[in-house]
């Protein structure tokens, strides 16, 4: 375990080390994605300037599941950036020379890029979190608190799962679809709203097929102290974080999956 971890480190440390020799491109970068994300919750205000609220939502609550699901995903952006190649490396048969290192094709990919820039879309999440967490005048109990760095680090999780998925599907297809990208991106910035304003069928399908809400929703309602309009209990909220982990351990699975059937090109 420690050497597998050493080695993610030195990934890390490499890319670090290559994203500081550019520091304008990198400060730049950040402050582009700081920018950029910031833009997308000027929308959510300007959608509530002009209802007032949201199914009975206001706008700190819904300032608050932005806030977690932007954080979260920021760490997963940080970390699964190779995953977004491996259509490329399939058809370009650069895939084998990994399989011909003596470590896991997923720690080479997650280490393949750590995109530090991407802080600034986690600044950006902290910033509205912790600014909807202050208006909300949440009761920070030490289960509150735990259930909140553990709905953070299952939703990471999961986003990355998603992604997962998404370089393993390139082993039948060679590439990337792009039907994979908008369920993955469409989901997250759907996430970013209550679960409980869409439509049963999409509910049903986010819960059970694809558990986004299980990462979101239902924990940020038990962080809240609000009840849940679909009639969840507060046991399967504080313990619905946990699908997240149980996702990225199936796809993971999926994945060795697609290593067995994929054919080298040969080249």
């Amino acid at each position: 375990m420690a050497n597998p971890l050493a080695l993610y480190s030195h990934y890390v440390s490499i890319s670090l080390r290559s994203q500081m020799q550019y520091r304008v491109s990198f400060l730049l970068g950040t402050l582009g994605q700081l920018f950029s994300t910031g833009v997308e919750f000027i929308g959510i205000l300007a959608l509530f300037d002009r209802f007032g609220s949201l199914n009975q939502w206001s706008l700190a609550e819904v300032a608050f599941f932005y806030g977690i699901v932007n954080v979260a995903f920021a760490v997963t952006d940080m970390l699964s950036r190779g995953f977004d190649h491996v259509g490329q490396l399939v058809r370009t048969g650069e895939f084998d020379r990994m399989l011909l290192r003596p470590r896991s094709t997923v720690l080479q990919l997650i280490g393949q890029e750590f995109t530090l820039k991407r802080l600034g879309r986690f600044l950006q999440g902290g910033a509205v979190l912790l600014w909807a967490a202050i208006y909300l005048d949440i009761d920070w109990s030490p289960s509150v608190v735990a259930l909140t760095v553990i709905t953070i680090g299952c939703g990471a999780c999961f986003f990355l799962g998603l992604f997962i998925n998404i370089g393993t599907v390139s082993f039948w297809t060679t590439e990337t679809l792009e039907l994979m990208n908008v369920l993955t991106y469409g989901g997250i910035e759907a996430s970013k709203y209550p679960l409980a304003i869409y439509r049963a069928w999409f509910r049903r399908f986010f819960t059970m097929v694809i558990p986004m809400g299980c990462v979101t929703y239902f924990p940020v309602l038990a962080i809240l102290g609000r009840s849940d309009p679909l009639g969840t209990s507060l046991a399967f909220q504080y313990l619905a974080p946990l699908f997240g982990l149980f996702y990225f351990i199936l796809s993971l699975f999926i994945w060795r999956l697609g290593l067995r059937h994929y054919r080298s090109t040969g080249s």
